[in-house]
């Protein structure tokens, strides 16, 4: 792959309302958003499989002075997880992807460690 065709790869939260940008919208997510009816998300594919595992994601608690080791605990589950990476990686090789994420922090997040680890896979 090359890096124009995952430069592709977006971010968004859940509850943003769908683009007409977005391309593939992947729920990366191991819990559906509280609050939020599927029809609403216009999710294309719920990719529960490629989430940080609940141990992780519940030690984390989307808590900021944990994120340097949560980017860590996660990338290690992402190389372990070459399956979902894979599948990801050809979503984007084949065109727009947009990864979506529940929490409220938009630089802490699954999504931004997801998108960075992809990135430096080429």
């Amino acid at each position: 792959m090359t890096d124009t065709q995952l430069s592709h790869v977006y971010i968004k939260r859940v509850y943003d309302p769908p683009g007409p940008n977005d391309g593939i919208r992947v729920l990366i997510d191991r819990l559906w958003p509280r609050g939020l009816a599927k029809d609403q998300a216009r999710v294309d594919l719920w990719l529960k499989d490629i989430a940080p595992s609940a141990a992780l994601r519940k030690w984390f608690g989307h808590d900021p002075a944990k994120w340097k080791e949560f980017r860590r605990q996660y990338e290690a589950e992402l190389a372990g997880n070459q399956e979902a990476v894979e599948q990801l990686r050809a979503l984007a090789a084949a065109g727009t992807v947009t990864l979506l994420y529940g929490a409220k922090d938009k630089d802490h997040n699954n999504a931004v460690v997801l998108k960075g680890y992809l990135d430096r896979l080429n």
